[in-house]
C-alpha cells in the first residue's frame, strides 16, 4: 500500500524538476592560471603540483609570460547560434569602468561540454599589472546567455 502511494506522489514531486526551463547556453567554470615562460601552469599533472606552482607564480611576477583563463562551458548545438565568450578583467593599472576585455567566438559540439582558452600575453599583460576581478560572459549574437564572475566583480 505505501509503494502505491509512492508511486502515486512521486510525478507531482518531480515536476517542479522537469517544469523549469533549461538555460540554452551556460558557463560551468573559469579557471585562471599564470603561465610560465616556457607556457606550462603547472610542472607535473597533479592538482597539487599545479595549486602550488601557480602560487610560486603568483609570488613571482618575472617567472610569468601571461595569464590563461580556461572556461568550461555547455551550448546546445544549433546552426544558427553565433556563441562568442568575453571575460572582461578589471587590473591595478586600468579602471572599473573600463575593464580590459578579451573575446573569442565559440561551436558548441554536439555532445557535452566544451573547453575554451583566453589568454592575456607579452605585453598586453606586462602593461595589465595585478588582476583583480573578472567576468566571463556567454553570448548569442546580442543576448547574453549567462555569466560567470569573481567575488569581486
Amino acid at each position: 500500500m505505501r509503494y502505491c502511494v509512492l508511486l502515486l506522489c512521486l510525478p507531482l514531486l518531480a515536476s517542479p524538476l522537469v517544469a523549469a526551463p533549461a538555460k540554452p547556453a551556460k558557463i560551468v567554470k573559469v579557471l585562471p592560471h599564470y603561465v610560465d615562460l616556457e607556457g606550462r601552469i603547472a610542472l607535473a599533472p597533479s592538482l597539487f603540483e599545479r595549486d602550488a606552482y601557480q602560487a610560486v607564480l603568483r609570488l613571482n611576477r618575472t617567472l610569468c609570460s601571461g595569464l590563461r583563463f580556461d572556461v568550461r562551458w555547455k551550448a546546445r548545438s544549433s546552426p544558427t547560434a553565433k556563441l562568442k565568450l568575453r571575460l572582461e578583467l578589471v587590473t591595478s593599472t586600468g579602471s572599473r569602468e573600463r575593464p580590459l576585455a578579451l573575446e573569442t567566438p565559440v561551436r558548441p559540439k554536439s555532445f557535452g561540454g566544451c573547453w575554451a582558452r583566453l589568454a592575456l600575453e607579452g605585453e598586453a599583460f606586462r602593461n595589465a599589472g595585478e588582476v583583480i576581478a573578472w567576468r566571463a560572459t556567454l553570448w548569442n549574437g546580442d543576448q547574453l546567455e549567462d555569466e560567470h564572475r569573481s567575488f569581486l566583480w
